[in-house]
């Protein structure tokens, strides 16, 4: 199985994405799933991140993945951040954000470095299509977009730019679109409007306009607090049908010896560490109910995780990590049953 090499570059894992998707003998998933109304092969998915292109895209659908998130794109281009993009770390379970980690390797918990880099729309519009094009029945393609602020945008301005990155993802064939307010590794403004809710509201109903025939996902990182959880939920009501939550939890990194990497600044954690933690997030958000679908991430890497998190009220998983490690493992959970 091909795995994502963490000792290459982002381009390089994208030029070097698989050539064909895998033949494989995948098991059903007894029951009846759907993805936001959209119907499903099973709850197992990946969020964006891993799913670079196409070809990373349908080497997953072939094996058991069944709702596939293409990793965040920009009205324009963005270079990503110079390696290491993910660096194995080690440490006690994280749970609220700012504690420090230690690189270690072999870890199954990883430093997520990327800050959201884009191709040309352009190219990622056609890629989009092909992807599409190459998903079986019962399997969902979201696109996950996000705004590039400019220098004296106004938050109408953020809004508008969020929204065409999502008319132009349905163009291209989005089953769903998500909005990512959330990327732990960004110094602007696009990094946490999650946590600001009228603003969070005014991009969930641009966006909505831009796209009424299809799925709306927001993607949120940890809430703090209870309270803001609630407002940000209830003030994007109206125009979303899913949130997706944690976008990783953030954490200083420190290296061998003892010095902090990434110039000192946190970066999203994604693996084991924070699992504890994204359990308990997922059931705060379940306690909302309402409309709005919960989809479940951070820290997904067993069977036992999956039921664990429909337990406690997502509808959908998604798995990054532990897939990015291990690409055979939605096989192995589809085998051992939800």
């Amino acid at each position: 199985m091909q795995r994502y090499d963490i000792g290459q570059t982002y381009d390089w894992n994208y030029a070097h994405a698989p050539e064909h998707p895998v033949e494989i003998d995948v098991p059903p998933c007894p029951g009846s799933w759907d993805f936001c109304g959209l119907r499903v092969n099973s709850p197992l998915g990946i969020p964006a991140g891993p799913l670079l292109n196409s070809r990373w895209i349908l080497y997953y659908a072939s094996l058991g993945f069944d709702v596939l998130v293409y990793k965040t794109v920009r009205s324009s281009y963005r270079a990503c951040y110079a390696p290491p993009n993910l660096l194995p770390v080690a440490g006690a379970p994280l749970t609220a954000e700012g504690r420090s980690l230690d690189a270690a390797p072999e870890s199954p918990s990883w430093a997520i470095s990327f800050g959201m880099p884009s191709r040309d729309p352009a190219e990622w519009r056609a890629d989009v299509e092909r992807a599409r094009r190459g998903l079986a029945p019962g399997q969902v393609l979201v696109v996950s977009v996000v705004a590039s602020p400019q220098p004296g945008w106004t938050m109408d301005d953020v809004a508008r730019d969020f929204a065409q990155c999502a008319r132009w993802a349905a163009d291209a064939g989005a089953h769903a679109v998500e909005a990512n307010l959330s990327c732990p590794n960004v110094c602007t403004r696009e990094a946490d409007l999650y946590l600001l809710p009228e603003e969070s509201a005014r991009i969930a109903a641009a966006v909505r306009a831009a796209v009424p025939e299809l799925p709306l996902i927001l993607k949120a990182g940890l809430f703090p607090h209870r309270d803001t959880a609630a407002a940000f939920l209830n003030a994007v009501h109206p125009h979303v049908t899913a949130v997706s939550a944690t976008n990783s939890i953030t954490a200083t990194v420190r290296g061998p010896d003892g010095t902090l990497l990434f110039d000192g600044l946190r970066r999203g954690i994604g693996g084991p560490v924070i699992t504890e933690r994204c359990l308990a997030e997922t059931r705060m958000l379940a306690e909302f109910g309402g409309r709005l679908r919960l989809i479940s991430v951070g820290g997904v890497s067993s069977t036992q995780d999956v039921r664990d998190r429909l337990a406690a009220g997502a509808r959908h998983v998604q798995i990054a990590t532990a897939a990015m490690l291990d690409p055979l493992l939605a096989v192995r959970i589809r085998r051992e049953g939800l």
